[in-house]
């Protein structure tokens, strides 16, 4: 019975051991959430910026090339970039997305471009083809640096005539819960949409140095930048949210395991004390009748 209870103190032991490693885990994907969000009105901030200025631009080309710009479209083989973790402990988030991206595709041609090893072993699973991917980020920091690599990659398609409209799938922490769900998001990054930014009305035009049109293509491709680290921010903080859920159910999971284990060793301990006590009663009562 002593070898029992034995077994079951080194389970209720190896079980604190995995709750302490799932406290961290949940602290730790807590902490990088938070730290995306705040990045996340800083690259808002720099977008609207961007966005003001294009407004000035399209009024400087008011008139006579703003439908230069617009014609640029030609709607053709689409670049579809799906944004999934890098590491487990997610929950079902990788299969959303790739079964996002797939609604997304259609059955029309497309570039299927995957930011995350996650996404990617589970893209190869399913059988896809996949055209180009990288690591997600490990770090907040490393985002400005991934997504200029990304956009390296889309421009790369774009100049040289293999694709000529962008979309994106990732997911972001839902704006309108508790913080711990996270939500599928589709947006299309190219064509760029330049009705979207209201024309300035401003009495003087600003001063620049670059055509009009340039100055557009530029600061549309900078708008483009920042849409990219907004995009991998918002996928890094629902990447950790969904981690932060996984690990407050697991640890639920295991308060309820040490619970039970710890009520078994004390029916184990109060059986093991009954017996004692049964076995010294009933040799006190054999030595009476010896005796007597």
């Amino acid at each position: 019975m002593s070898g029992r209870l034995h077994d079951v103190e080194a389970r209720i032991g190896t079980v604190r051991q995995l709750e302490a490693i799932v406290t961290a885990m949940r602290g730790i994907a807590s902490v990088r959430a938070r730290e995306a969000r705040e990045r996340i009105q800083a690259v808002r901030a720099h977008a609207g910026i961007v966005g003001r200025a294009i407004g000035d631009a399209l009024a400087m080309q008011s008139g006579h090339d703003v439908g230069t710009v617009l014609r640029r479209v030609v709607p053709m083989r689409t670049a579809l970039l799906v944004v999934t973790p890098d590491q487990g402990f997610v929950g079902g988030l990788p299969d959303r997305l790739l079964d996002r991206a797939m609604e997304v595709a259609g059955s029309g041609p497309v570039d299927l471009m995957i930011v995350g090893d996650r996404g990617l072993m589970l893209a190869g699973v399913r059988g896809l083809d996949i055209a180009w991917s990288v690591p997600m980020s490990a770090h907040v920091d490393d985002v400005p640096a991934l997504a200029d690599h990304v956009a390296g990659a889309l421009y790369d398609r774009l100049e040289a005539g293999r694709v000529r409209q962008l979309a994106v799938v990732h997911g972001a922490p839902s704006a309108g819960g508790e913080g711990n769900t996270v939500e599928i998001i589709h947006r299309q990054l190219v064509p760029f949409d330049f009705s979207r930014f209201p024309v300035t009305g401003r009495r003087s035009a600003p001063l620049t140095t670059l055509p009009a049109a340039d100055l557009l293509h530029g600061l549309a491709a900078e708008y483009v930048f920042a849409e990219l680290c907004e995009v991998l921010l918002l996928a890094y903080a629902a990447e950790n949210t969904a981690r932060m859920t996984a690990m407050i159910a697991a640890k639920t999971g295991i308060e309820r395991r040490r619970e039970d284990l710890t009520n078994l060793a004390r029916r184990i301990h109060q059986d093991e004390i009954t017996d004692e006590i049964i076995e010294l009663a009933t040799g006190g009562m054999a030595v009476g009748r010896n005796g007597a």
